[in-house]
C-alpha cells in the first residue's frame, strides 16, 4: 500500500492513535482529512502539517448520522476521493456492576461501533463500484473475553472485529481492502485513566510506526505489541473456569 498523494480519511483524529498517525502520514506524504468533535486540537494539528501535505479538518460527531454524511460530502468537494479510510473514534469506560447503566453502553456502542457503521455506509458506493478503497478499523486485542469492569468495551470492539471480518470476505470481490488493527495498551489520554499496571504499554510513536508498517505490507489483521497478543490468545484457549479464576484477581495499582 502507498501513502503518497492518497487520500486519507482519519476519525477521532484529535488525540492519541488518530493524532500520531496523522503527522506519520503527513511525512509519507498522504494528503489527509482529519474528523473530530475537538476542532482547536484537530484545527492546531492542522495547520502544524499545512506546509507538508493538503489537510483539512472537519468537525463531525461520529455517533451522529447526519453530521458524518454532511462531512463525507464537503470531503468529496475539497479532495474529490477518498482512498484510505482509517476508523478511529472510540471510548472506553471501566464501570463495575455497583454503577451500572445503559448510557455508558449507548455511547460505547454508538462510539465504537455505528460510528463506523455510518462511515462505511459513505464510503461503500463509490468503493464499489470503483473496485478501489482501504477500510480500516481501530479494534482491541481487549475484543476476545469478557474483562471486569470493561463489558461495553470489550463487547463493543468485539462486535467491531466481527464487523470487519464480515466486510473483508463480502468486498473481496469488489477489490476493497479491509484491514483490522487490534492494539494492545497505548499510552493516551484514554489508557492514562486506568488505575491499574498496564503489561506492556507502547509509545504512540512505536504504535504508529508498526500500523504504519502493517497497512505497507496489506496486513488483513494487525495485532501488537507480541507480548499482549501472545497473552490474548492464550486466554483465548484455557477453560472458563481459568480465565474466570484469573479475571477475577485485582490487578496490580499504578504506584503513584
Amino acid at each position: 500500500m502507498n501513502f503518497k498523494n492518497s487520500v486519507i480519511l482519519i476519525t477521532g483524529a484529535s488525540s492519541g492513535i488518530g493524532y500520531q498517525l496523522a503527522k506519520d502520514l503527513a511525512n509519507e506524504g498522504a494528503q489527509l482529512a482529519l474528523l473530530s468533535r475537538r476542532v482547536d486540537l484537530m484545527d492546531s494539528l492542522a495547520s502544524e502539517l499545512s506546509s507538508k501535505t493538503k489537510i483539512k479538518s472537519y468537525k463531525c460527531d461520529v455517533t451522529i448520522k447526519n453530521e458524518v454524511a454532511e462531512s463525507f460530502l464537503k470531503i468529496k468537494k475539497d479532495f474529490g476521493r477518498i482512498d484510505i479510510a482509517i476508523l478511529n473514534s472510540g471510548v472506553a469506560y471501566r464501570s463495575s456492576v455497583l454503577n451500572y447503566n445503559s448510557k455508558d453502553a449507548e455511547t460505547t456502542f454508538n462510539t465504537n461501533v455505528l460510528g463506523a457503521v455510518y462511515c462505511i455506509e459513505q464510503l461503500l458506493p463509490e468503493f464499489i463500484s470503483e473496485k478501489r478503497g482501504v477500510i480500516v478499523g481501530i479494534s482491541s486485542l481487549g475484543d476476545g473475553k469478557g474483562f471486569p469492569k470493561s463489558g461495553f468495551y470489550s463487547a463493543s470492539k468485539a462486535a467491531l472485529t466481527v464487523l470487519l471480518e464480515s466486510l473483508r470476505i463480502e468486498l473481496k470481490k469488489y477489490n476493497v481492502k479491509v484491514i483490522t488493527i487490534k492494539p494492545g495498551f497505548i499510552k493516551t489520554a484514554m489508557t492514562d485513566k486506568n488505575e491499574f499496571v498496564m503489561p506492556f504499554l507502547m509509545s504512540l510513536e512505536k504504535a504508529s510506526k508498526i500500523i504504519l508498517a502493517g497497512l505497507k505490507k496489506d496486513k488483513r489483521i494487525i495485532e501488537f505489541p507480541f507480548g499482549t497478543t501472545l497473552g490474548a490468545k492464550f486466554i483465548r484457549m484455557i477453560p472458563t473456569r481459568w480465565f474466570e479464576a484469573l479475571a477475577n484477581r485485582e490487578p496490580p495499582s499504578k504506584k503513584r
